[in-house]
């Protein structure tokens, strides 16, 4: 623990009580000044290999979510790899999604007027996959109030139908250890959990992608990128990169080390800090009164009726955010008990 804290003390220096890591990360002092050094050497004309930027922060993601690098291919969005997937299934195809889940990922299938998309309720995903359930889209952790969805059921269930999973660890990713290679497709962006800066998102695919085309592969999803620039690509990657967008290359510059920094400070012990921090929350407010939506075993903590402290607290200096009236509080590396403790005593005090 000792390592972790010294870790985090090298890395964060916040101004404020940041509790909103569900909303963006904090992004750590190597990330900026990794990014402050490549954008002083594009303006001075020599840019040097930024593509290795990206295919470090591939391989530091692959070893996050626990597959080859091979199956992971590099991003801008959650949407783009969904809409990706939709594409891909053949028409009538049944998606099945959750109630409530974040639009990025419901909403590409719903841009299909010939598929089949239901909802259910978190709770009784498994339940509902059925014959004709092509596809279960859900996201491991939900972004409105951290609930955790029940992901062996849903992969049993999807299994016995023959049905596939789309995970999306966008709230996950960075804090609750999860091995991708459970699943046929996971999604995530990376600038909430993994501490990268905004552009970066990665999808991870199966050994047989099945039906995934790549439509939108242009020079860099060739084999031999510099080999296809011009022209139709005439031979694609022969691994997940035939699926990346053209990369925002500064943005990967700054997620590499991001992401190296949270393999450094360990899944486990990241997971364990963050959870703590929100149990230690969740009973302050039953303390005080107030009964936070069940996610046992989150790190977010959603509180029904206090979102419209927001605004105060943000002057206060503690962020947190407000989603459909509900106070959201999300703990990451850079919290402390000190953190938790300071937003339970503003909570204490009579609104004004």
């Amino acid at each position: 623990m000792e390592r972790f804290e010294n870790l985090v003390r090298a890395e964060f220096a916040p101004k404020t009580t940041y509790l909103n890591t569900a909303s963006t990360g904090l992004l750590p002092a190597r990330s900026a000044a990794a990014m402050r050094e490549a954008l002083d050497r594009a303006a001075e004309g020599r840019p040097g290999d930024m593509f290795a930027d990206v295919e470090a922060s591939r391989a530091a993601y692959a070893r996050l979510v626990g597959v080859p690098a091979a199956r992971v291919a590099t991003g801008a969005s959650v949407a783009t790899y969904c809409g990706l997937i939709a594409a891909s299934l053949p028409e009538g195809a049944e998606v099945l999604t959750v109630d409530g889940d974040f639009s990025s990922l419901v909403n590409p299938f719903h841009m299909r007027p010939d598929l089949v998309v239901r909802a259910a309720p978190l709770e009784r995903v498994a339940d509902a996959v059925g014959p004709r359930t092509a596809l279960v889209a859900l996201s491991s952790v939900q972004s409105a109030d951290g609930r955790l969805a029940d992901l062996p059921a849903v992969r049993e269930a999807a299994r016995t139908h023959g049905a596939r999973t789309l995970v999306d660890l966008s709230q996950s990713a960075g804090w609750l250890p999860h091995a991708a290679d459970e699943d046929d497709f996971t999604v995530a962006v990376t600038y909430k959990w993994g501490l990268c800066p905004r552009g970066v998102a990665f999808l991870t695919v199966p050994e047989d992608p099945g039906a995934l085309t790549p439509l939108f592969a242009g020079w860099c999803t060739g084999e031999d990128p510099w080999e296809s620039c011009y022209g139709p690509v005439t031979e694609l990657a022969r691994s997940a990169r035939r699926y990346d967008e053209s990369p925002a290359v500064l943005s990967f510059t700054g997620a590499r080390h991001a992401l190296e920094l949270i393999g450094e400070l360990g899944a486990d012990t990241v997971h364990a800090h963050d959870t703590a921090l929100a149990e230690r929350f969740r009973r302050g407010m039953e303390g005080l009164g107030h009964e936070p939506l069940p996610a046992p075993g989150s790190a977010v903590v959603s509180v029904p009726g206090l979102g419209r402290r927001q605004a105060a607290l943000s002057r206060a200096g503690i962020e947190v955010s407000d989603r459909a009236g509900r106070l959201r509080a999300a703990f990451h590396v850079y919290n402390t008990a000190a953190d938790v403790d300071r937003l339970l005593d503003e909570l204490s005090a009579p609104a004004l």
